[in-house]
């Protein structure tokens, strides 16, 4: 498949959505100069278009494998992700204390986001590892800082994250994995985890697994969850990994997409020889792991944004090529490509728009975490109510704009040697996993809208106030700052039932604002400037409008959902 690394993109929403020269004036991030911010995007541009795009196709059709001795990834693999942590990209955002550069995570945000359009199911693999630096550098001691944010920080070593089991998926108090003190400050550890991404593999000598566990005697559900740090190899004397710590890969899953990334079953303590340590205090391990999953929450919206980039480049490519049919309508009636047909450009328009309204989105989100990280009150506040737009609409986006790209390609779309399929494939679970997309609009109404009593969300309203321009995006805010409220004060059955639609309705009032801005940014005439102009128009006129239509899904109540018995489904 075609892959072009969206430099200028990139560059244009760092300066104008995250605002990176502002954060550059700071001491913490005045590493991030122009030139070096250039440097940086070019230069993992060039990497994964010829390291890990060219493995793209492999990782599909072969996919990583489980054997007796671990998994074991596709040819060529475990020489790329050398070649990464020989490059220096998984040093973009880790802290420099550990042997990173320390830079803007909205940065390593956009060199996450070239290498994931390569590869998305090899991009998951330092996805995980960044979440596993940002729960130690917060809650590790500092011996544990020492012996493995080294290895981390580099990507030597990868981290994983182990909450889910089989009877405990998005109710994380149902886990029943225990922990057992040892007697030297280490703790046993035994049970199960399912879905665990990149649990196991050939490409790294040791795996940092981060698991939630039970201590003896804890409080049922979340309050009595503890974490604990798990290496697959002990470390040596050394700090070198040594003998396996009891922890077996049981099977990796059979799945839709994704099958560069195996999704293992773990099994720990077999032989009751699985030793882990304490990450911060004990029973305070939803604390540490909500560090961790906030963090792969904005990634997960990320990977909305890598999908929907290849699909598109994929799609337009396609459509540039394939000649078929006379324009409608016109004189001449030899065939045209379908990029002439309007209907194509319809669907081409809407996968531009939404690719770049999705990275908006996100890009918008890490300027906060870095704003946070500067000890802005505000950001911080505004960070907590924009991550589960930027988790739940930019997957929503990446699935729309996959099963767009599918259609422009038509028939052949639905045949897989073409590889528009894979996007559509790969894109689905992104909506699932790191909390459901209706988990996040439930977050939205239960806790986010009462932030403050209420005042990060008026805050975030009185902002798009401010900048909105078009007609209908003026009204999609006031909308949305309408809903917003009367759903404050709504009870537990009508906000959720309202909590998806209004989700959307304030993530396109948000995104429309957010490219309002950047077509204020935009001076020149070129190819790029025309395509963005145009893709701003069609998102302020045909995408806003519709989300001014969900007001009634939004304000519908409860009561139309549970007319029907349960049983009465089945009808």
């Amino acid at each position: 498949m075609p892959f072009t690394p969206p430099v200028a993109e990139q560059r244009l929403v760092l300066d104008t959505i995250v605002g990176l020269p502002d954060l550059a004036a700071s001491d913490r991030f005045a590493a991030a100069d122009g030139d070096t911010v250039d440097a940086v995007l070019e230069g993992v541009g060039q990497f994964a278009a010829g390291e890990w795009a060219p493995l793209a196709r492999i990782g599909d059709t072969v996919g990583a494998q489980w054997t007796a001795d671990g998994v074991v990834m596709p040819d060529g693999y475990a020489a790329a992700y050398r070649a990464y942590v020989e490059g220096g990209w998984g040093t973009i955002g880790a802290p420099a204390d550990w042997g990173g550069q320390g830079l803007p995570f909205a940065l390593q945000t956009a060199v996450l986001e070239t290498l994931g359009t390569a590869n998305m199911g090899f991009a998951l693999c330092p996805t995980l590892t960044i979440g596993a630096i940002e729960a130690l550098q917060h809650h590790g001691s500092p011996e544990q800082q020492a012996a493995y944010l080294p290895h981390l920080s580099t990507g030597e070593w990868t981290g994983t994250m182990n909450l889910t089991e089989p009877q405990a998926g998005s109710d994380v108090g149902a886990l029943r994995a225990t922990a057992t003190p040892r007697g030297d400050g280490t703790w046993s550890i035994k049970g199960t985890k399912i879905f665990i991404s990149f649990g196991d593999h050939d490409m790294a000598p040791n795996i940092v697994h981060l698991v939630l566990a039970r201590t003896p005697d804890a409080p049922v559900g979340t309050r009595g969850i503890s974490l604990f740090l798990v290496p697959k190899y002990r470390l040596d004397a050394d700090g070198r990994p040594g003998a396996l710590n009891d922890v077996r890969v049981v099977s990796i899953e059979h799945k839709m997409g994704l099958h560069a990334s195996p999704t293992c079953v773990l099994s720990f303590g077999d032989h009751d020889d699985c030793v882990g340590e304490l990450i911060g205090p004990e029973h305070g391990g939803m604390r540490a792991m909500f560090t961790m999953m906030n963090n792969a929450r904005l990634n997960v919206g990320l990977q909305g944004v890598q999908v929907a980039e290849g699909a598109t480049q994929a799609a337009v490519a396609y459509a540039l090529d394939r000649v078929q049919s006379a324009r409608a309508g016109g004189a001449d009636r030899s065939s045209v490509r379908i990029v002439e047909h309007p209907d194509v450009r319809r669907m081409l328009l809407r996968m531009k728009a939404q690719t770049q309204a999705a990275r908006a989105l996100v890009y918008y989100a890490a300027g906060q975490v870095d704003r946070a990280a500067l000890g802005d009150a505000a950001a911080k506040a505004r960070l907590e109510m924009v991550t589960p737009l930027a988790k739940a609409h930019a997957t929503d986006l990446g699935n729309e704009v996959a099963s767009l790209g599918i259609q422009v390609h038509g028939g052949m779309g639905y045949v897989e040697e073409t590889g528009a399929a894979q996007f559509f494939r790969d894109a689905r679970i992104t909506p699932i996993y790191e909390g459901t997309n209706g988990i996040q609009a439930a977050d939205l109404v239960g806790r986010k809208l009462g932030l403050d009593n209420g005042g990060a969300f008026a805050a975030l309203i009185e902002d798009l106030r401010r900048e909105a321009e078009a007609e209908d995006l003026v009204a999609l805010v006031a909308a949305c700052d309408a809903v917003g409220r009367r759903l404050a004060t709504a009870d537990a059955d009508d906000r959720l039932a309202a909590s998806y639609p209004f989700l959307t309705m304030l993530s396109v009032a948000l995104c429309g604002v957010l490219l309002e801005r950047e077509s204020r940014a935009l001076t020149g005439e070129g190819d790029f400037e025309s395509m963005k102009r145009a893709s701003i128009r069609f998102y302020l006129e045909q995408i806003v409008p519709e989300a001014l239509g969900l007001r009634a899904a939004a304000t519908a109540p409860a009561t139309t959902l549970y007319a029907l018995p349960a049983a009465a489904f089945a009808a």
